[in-house]
């Protein structure tokens, strides 16, 4: 890992997706997972704040990155509730089949490099008739929009992590196999079209 990666990178991904608008959107969304919680991409650990401690038991926090878990040292600090790091990728998910009640995506499938491999890798630990929650953002609906996240897709993942402007997130998510059942798309108000269209919603795992 990079110097820029372990070091700058952390900082500027925490500054971009704890914008206030964004936190709202994450506000709207965490507190609905219940029991045993994989989050995948736990990043900082900005989300823990939203987490409703009288619904959640244990909350695994999945992040590879090394910087990433060290900027989540304040957070876990002031943590509401349990949580146990596993430091692998989102293709590598150390946890039983049918262990968790709930899995949390925010912000992390742009990211992950093989996403179908990841996806899978929650569906198997997730139990039946249990909830994916997500919060992406990804490919516009819009034409105009669309063709500048392919353009500028190529350049803007080397500098951001791997982050892919122009994933269809629901399309992924139905693709693994999950049964989206709440979905929403918006714009992140004051943030480029480009980079602010937003998936949100809940999935089932019908298995």
């Amino acid at each position: 890992m990079s110097f820029y990666e372990d070091r700058i990178l952390p900082h500027i991904i925490d500054r971009a997706c704890s914008m206030g608008q964004v936190m709202k959107l994450r506000s709207h969304v965490v507190p609905n997972a219940k029991g045993t919680v994989l989050e995948v991409g736990m990043g900082s650990a900005i989300n823990l704040q939203f987490y409703n401690p009288d619904q959640v038991d244990l909350v695994y926090g999945l992040e590879p990155s090394e910087g990433m878990r060290r900027k989540a040292q304040p957070n876990l600090s002031r943590s509401p509730v349990k949580v146990e790091w596993l430091d692998l990728p989102g293709e590598k998910i150390p946890l039983a089949d049918n262990s968790v009640d709930t899995v949390l995506l925010t912000f992390t499938l742009c990211t992950i490099p093989d996403w179908h491999a990841a996806l899978l890798q929650m569906k198997r630990v997730l139990k039946p008739g249990g909830e994916l929650l997500f919060l992406e953002h990804g490919e516009s609906h819009e034409h105009s929009v669309r063709t500048w996240q392919h353009r500028i897709t190529p350049g803007w993942k080397k500098l951001a992590g791997g982050c892919h402007l122009n994933r269809h997130i629901a399309d992924l998510i139905r693709e693994a196999g999950f049964d989206i059942v709440e979905l929403e798309n918006l714009y992140v108000p004051k943030t480029p079209k480009i980079a602010g269209y937003i998936y949100k919603g809940r999935a089932v795992n019908p298995a």
